[in-house]
C-alpha cells in the first residue's frame, strides 16, 4: 500500500518479537501465530503435499514453487500491492507460525515495504490473480542463519501457503506523488487518467471491505489528479468521463457512511455532467429521502424510473419512499390532532380532516365557532 494509507497489514521490518530485539530486520516477516496450532488446521506432511515436482525459481533451490491453482492474467508486478492468504509452516510442516486464513478481508500490503521476506517476495513475483501455490524457503530467502526465536530456530526451512486474491499496480501513483505540483503539471493527460483510474481502483477495494472512510479518502485523491487544464474538448471530454464515476462514487461511499448532504452534493455533481444518468438520479433520491425531503426524493426518482423503468434498485426505493411518506402523514394528523385537542375540550373544534396531494403537501382543515379553516403545509 502507498505511504499514508490506513489499514495497512505489516508483513516485515515493522515486527519485532520480545525476545527476539537482536534478529536483523531484513529476515524478519509475517507476525507469527502465538500458541498451539488451531484445530482446524488440516496435518500437512511433506509426503501429503507431494512437493515434486517443484520449480526453482532461483536457480540454486532458495525459492521452490508447487502450483496448486492456476490464476489468470498477468504476473503480479514488483510495485504491486497485493491482498493474499498465506500460511506459513516450519520445514517439517509440525509448526504453523502465521497465518491470516481465518481474515475474510486481507489487507492490501506494498511490495517492498509491507512484505519484505526476500523469498516470499520472489514467489508473489511469480503469480497471478487467483493463483494458489506452495512455497519451499532456505533459511538464506527467509529468516536466516539466527532465525526468529522463539516461534522460528535458527537457519531453518520455511514452508508458506499463498493465494493472490488481488493485487494493483500502483508504480504510477507512487511516481506522481513524489513529484511536485509544476512536474505534474507538466505530465500529459494520460498519465494523470491512468494515476486517477488506479487511486479509484483503490478506493474501489476499500469500498468493497467496507472501510467507507478510507474508499472515500482514496476517491478525492484520485479527484486532486484531475486538476489539469484540458487543452481541447476531447481532453475535457475525457476528464469529465473520470470525474463522473467518482462523484458516483463518493456519493454511494457518503450514503454508507450517513452523511445524506454530501451524498446529495456529489449526485448532483454527477448530474452537471451527465443529466440522464439514472444512477445519479437514484443516489440523489436515495439522500434526499435520507434526509425526509420526500419531493425532492419522488422527484429524483421518477426521472431515474423514466430512464430505467424495470430498474428493481429504483422501483424498490419508490416503495420505500411510498412507505415512509405513509408514516410521516400519520404521524403529522396524530400531531395535529394533538395540538387542537384542547380546543376540542371547549367543543370548538368538531372534526379535523387531512388531505395528501400530488406534490407531497398537507392540507389540515377544521371548523371553529362555525367557521371553516384551512392550513397547508408543504415538503
Amino acid at each position: 500500500m502507498m505511504a499514508g494509507g490506513a489499514g495497512q497489514e505489516k508483513l516485515g521490518a515493522g515486527w519485532q518479537d520480545s525476545d527476539s530485539a537482536s534478529t536483523p530486520t531484513w529476515a524478519l516477516a509475517l507476525t507469527p501465530t502465538p500458541g498451539p496450532i488451531p484445530a482446524s488446521t488440516p496435518s500437512l506432511s511433506l509426503a501429503s503435499e507431494s512437493l515434486q515436482p517443484l520449480q526453482d525459481l532461483t536457480g540454486n533451490g532458495g525459492v521452490c514453487k508447487k502450483q496448486l491453482r492456476p490464476g489468470t492474467g498477468q504476473p503480479v508486478p514488483p510495485s504491486a500491492s497485493v491482498a493474499v492468504k498465506y500460511s506459513g509452516y516450519l520445514g517439517n510442516w509440525n509448526k504453523l507460525f502465521c497465518s491470516n486464513g481465518n481474515s475474510k478481508y486481507p489487507r492490501l500490503m506494498k511490495l517492498g515495504k509491507d512484505i519484505t521476506l526476500w523469498g516470499l517476495e520472489i514467489g508473489l513475483l511469480s503469480m497471478t490473480k487467483g493463483e494458489a501455490a506452495l512455497f519451499v524457503l532456505t533459511p538464506e530467502y527467509a529468516y536466516g542463519q539466527r532465525g526468529c526465536p522463539p516461534s522460528i530456530p535458527p537457519n531453518t526451512t520455511v514452508i508458506f501457503k499463498v493465494e493472490v486474491l488481488d493485487f494493483i499496480d500502483s508504480e504510477e501513483c507512487d511516481a506522481f506523488f513524489e513529484l511536485t505540483h509544476e512536474q505534474r503539471d507538466r505530465l500529459p493527460l494520460e498519465k494523470l487518467l491512468k494515476v486517477a483510474a488506479t487511486e479509484r481502483e483503490f478506493g474501489n477495494y476499500f469500498f468493497y471491505k467496507q472501510c467507507f472512510k478510507i474508499a472515500k479518502d482514496r476517491y478525492k485523491r484520485a479527484l486532486s489528479v484531475l486538476g489539469h487544464r484540458p487543452s481541447s474538448k476531447a481532453e475535457q471530454s475525457q476528464i469529465n468521463a473520470s470525474k463522473l464515476l467518482l462523484f458516483l462514487n463518493l456519493s454511494l461511499t457518503y450514503l454508507k457512511l450517513e452523511c445524506a448532504d454530501r451524498a446529495l452534493k456529489y449526485g448532483e455533481l454527477a448530474l452537471e455532467m451527465d443529466q440522464g444518468n439514472a444512477k445519479a438520479l437514484f443516489r440523489c433520491g436515495q439522500a434526499c429521502l435520507y434526509m425526509r425531503e420526500y419531493s425532492k426524493s419522488r422527484d429524483f426518482l421518477a426521472r431515474a424510473q423514466c430512464i430505467q423503468p424495470f430498474n428493481c434498485d429504483i422501483n424498490n426505493e419508490l416503495k420505500k419512499l411510498a412507505r415512509y411518506y405513509k408514516e410521516y402523514l400519520e404521524m403529522e394528523k396524530e400531531m395535529c390532532c394533538q395540538m387542537f385537542d384542547p380546543l376540542n375540550s371547549y367543543g370548538t373544534v368538531p372534526a379535523v380532516q387531512l388531505w395528501a396531494h400530488g406534490d407531497l403537501s398537507i392540507t389540515y382543515k377544521f371548523w371553529e365557532k362555525g367557521q371553516e379553516h384551512c392550513l397547508t403545509l408543504r415538503d
